[in-house]
């Protein structure tokens, strides 16, 4: 029997239907739409079928077009925009049932040795120190509608934890911060793409809503609606997704029913390996009386 992170793997690697055309599968949630971040995960491997192996991404943009319907396929077709002597770009649409649901622009280079700065990794609990996210969905278990408390406590591709302790049923007004270290459940091949496009869908976890903690609401509130609008990555040094990483993430501003969050991703040992960003609806609807 294949693991959560098995299928999950598969479900990137994505089935070649014609030159630049690729054909992938979704995973059902339980929220009726597809992930953002499997479809952005998918479409960076598309891009990647396309490139030479020794060209790595380094940075990727991305906007959500419309929902993703978990029972259809997701048809990927790549445009190559450019390969030059350094960069290789391209273009990719993800498209179901005839219409684009998601677009990306993905930018490759070899390697090349040059200046180098970076942010320094703030000091949090390391990874041992912090409990699941499973565990702490196991404390509210009983407050959670039946449906959405079998999806949190199933299985996972990634083992996630939360440094910052919230209530997913009554969540109090926070900072608008998070930090949330992360790594695959089992082992993965030595295949950087693998590595790139696994990030890329973690990346999409509890993003968004870490602009949504100063206003004491989430995802789950009454008459919230959370969709991603777009999704930026650059990436830096080589990493393993298989190893600890820390997401950190901050929103510096919310307005016009849109939320702004940026991060920065850490190896254990504090190398700055990958930059986020995200813009996304958080439209609040006035409930019925």
């Amino acid at each position: 029997m294949q693991t959560v992170l098995e299928e999950l793997v598969k479900l990137l690697a994505l089935e070649r239907i014609e030159e630049n055309l690729f054909r992938g599968q979704s995973q059902d949630l339980g929220w009726g739409t597809v992930f953002g971040g499997q479809v952005l995960g998918q479409a960076l491997s598309a891009a990647v079928r396309t490139v030479p192996p020794e060209r790595l991404v380094h940075s990727l943009q991305a906007y959500f077009l419309r929902p993703g319907g978990v029972t259809a396929p997701i048809v990927y077709d790549v445009d190559r925009i450019r390969d030059g002597s350094s960069f290789t770009t391209r273009k990719v649409v993800a498209i179901q049932h005839g219409r684009a649901i998601f677009n990306l622009a993905a930018s490759f280079q070899k390697p090349e040795e040059g200046l180098e700065h970076q942010d320094l990794m703030p000091e949090v609990p390391p990874p041992e120190a912090v409990p699941t996210e499973q565990e702490r969905l196991a404390a509210h278990a009983q407050k959670l509608p039946e449906p959405i408390r079998e999806r949190a406590l199933a299985a996972r591709p990634f083992e996630m934890r939360a440094v910052e302790d919230d209530d997913p049923v009554q969540p109090a007004s926070q900072p608008p911060r998070r930090a949330v270290w992360l790594r695959t459940t089992h082992q993965l091949p030595d295949d950087p793409g693998v590595h790139h496009a696994l990030l890329a869908y973690a990346s999409d976890y509890s993003f968004l809503t870490t602009s949504l903690r100063p206003h004491g609401v989430n995802w789950l509130t009454p008459g919230m609606q959370v969709a991603s609008l777009d999704h930026v990555m650059w990436f830096h040094p080589p990493f393993r997704a298989d190893e600890w990483l820390l997401h950190v993430m901050e929103s510096p501003r919310a307005t016009g029913a849109r939320g702004l969050v940026r991060g920065r991703v850490f190896s254990r040992d504090g190398r700055l390996v990958a930059t986020t960003a995200q813009e996304g609806l958080i439209r609040r609807h006035p409930l019925s009386p």
